[in-house]
């Protein structure tokens, strides 16, 4: 008889933006909340993260000053349910560089008209995600 595979509690429950705003550095690395449901990432490829930063570096060069183009950092999409994604590359404007990047702006503030979120997939994927095409880029405006 094979050993059953239970899931831990924290996979069953909801989390709350106050609940995630008081985790740690250590605590949110290698998550994202979609829905208000933990999803773990796995590690990328280093050739993954080094098309990211190329995809960056020519992000941020082209978009002049007034936007900046950065890699590995939360951005909140919404409080209830909480989703907070982690993309490969995150376009923003120069101007809310004091903000917090793990915890951008409230829409209030028009900040979802001035981000943008890109996501190289890969073969590698979570196990509550699809797999995806090696290669493609996606594209989408944050909410």
């Amino acid at each position: 008889m094979g050993a059953e595979l239970i899931a831990p509690e924290w996979m069953h429950t909801q989390v709350t933006a106050e609940q995630y705003d008081s985790w740690t550095e250590e605590q949110c690395a290698g998550i994202e909340i979609v829905d208000g449901m933990i999803v773990v990432s796995p590690s990328a490829s280093k050739r993954h993260n080094r098309l990211a930063r190329i995809l960056a570096n020519a992000l941020d060069t082209a978009a002049g000053d007034d936007w900046n183009a950065d890699t590995d950092f939360d951005v909140r999409l919404q409080d209830v349910p909480l989703t907070n994604r982690r993309s490969d590359v995150v376009v923003y404007r120069a101007d809310t560089r004091s903000t917090s990047t793990r915890r951008p702006a409230s829409r209030s503030t028009g900040a979802s008209s001035r981000r943008r979120r890109v996501s190289l997939s890969s073969t590698r994927t979570s196990s509550t995600r699809p797999p995806a095409s090696t290669g493609t880029v996606t594209c989408s405006r944050a909410r």
